[in-house]
């Protein structure tokens, strides 16, 4: 068994929230498919967490800290700026610095399991193309990416909404889930496992995923919500909204 969580979005109290979940649940693999920084208070200590995991995808997050953030609304510009500010910080020792960049840098575009593509973004572009649960019922774009996956299952973040998308069209939000998604012989399926740290889909509870193989199960874990808001609150420069969303899970 294997957890896949994304979108952790630099929310430490949702994210140890979930490691315990999984410890509770006896899964000893976490892979994270990207965006472990970005809006959330606490980057460096996101960052350190992750590092020496089995494997951490580059999300677009991460893509735009180390380059440019061309396609992100003024908002999301503003939580880039402070987040490369406080992995920049001259207050903390430069050896330091150094190897939250190397995290970065380190950080794959994709990955594979014996049974799972696993990407940021679709098969397509790995890190920035968004899958969002209305993309289900274009054809076209849904072949081409289901051509794209070699393993009977792709699992996916980004947009930060989870739920089960069928390759003969379809997508299947959590609550109709509730025995888990098996794989049947011959198939393919895409599923986004959901955010950790900023869950969009009206749920502010964090999301993530385990997967054995042939059957994946979603699951939803409670946490300080007021607390990570509050950090976010005190932090000089992150956007009040950031925090506002958390509490309404969009």
């Amino acid at each position: 068994m294997i957890a896949l969580i994304s979108d952790l979005h630099s929310n430490m109290e949702a994210i140890r929230a979930v490691l315990a979940d999984i410890e509770r649940r006896g899964v000893e693999r976490v892979i994270c498919l990207g965006d472990v920084i970005g809006y959330g208070p606490e980057p460096r200590a996101a960052l350190k967490l992750v590092d020496g995991w089995e494997a951490c995808l580059r999300g677009n997050h991460e893509e735009a800290v180390l380059h440019v953030a061309d396609d992100f609304n003024e908002k999301a510009k503003t939580a880039l700026d402070w987040t490369r500010n406080q992995l920049n910080d001259s207050a903390v020792p430069k050896e330091e610095r150094y190897a939250l960049w190397a995290i970065i840098d380190r950080m794959l575009v994709e990955h594979r399991l014996d049974s799972a593509l696993l990407v940021h973004g679709s098969p397509r572009d790995p890190i920035r193309e968004y899958i969002l649960p209305r993309d289900a019922q274009d054809a076209k774009m849904m072949g081409a990416i289901f051509e794209l996956i070699d393993r009977k299952a792709c699992f996916v973040g980004h947009s930060h909404v989870p739920g089960v998308y069928a390759r003969s069209g379809g997508f299947r939000p959590p609550s109709e889930c509730a025995d888990g998604v098996r794989v049947a012989e011959g198939d393919k399926v895409l599923i986004n496992v959901g955010s950790v740290g900023q869950p969009r889909d009206g749920d502010c509870r964090a999301s993530y995923v385990t997967w054995d193989g042939e059957t994946a199960f979603f699951h939803r874990v409670e946490y300080d919500v007021e607390a990570t808001a509050q950090k976010i609150l005190r932090a000089n420069g992150l956007p009040r909204y950031l925090a506002e969303r958390l509490k309404v899970g969009r």
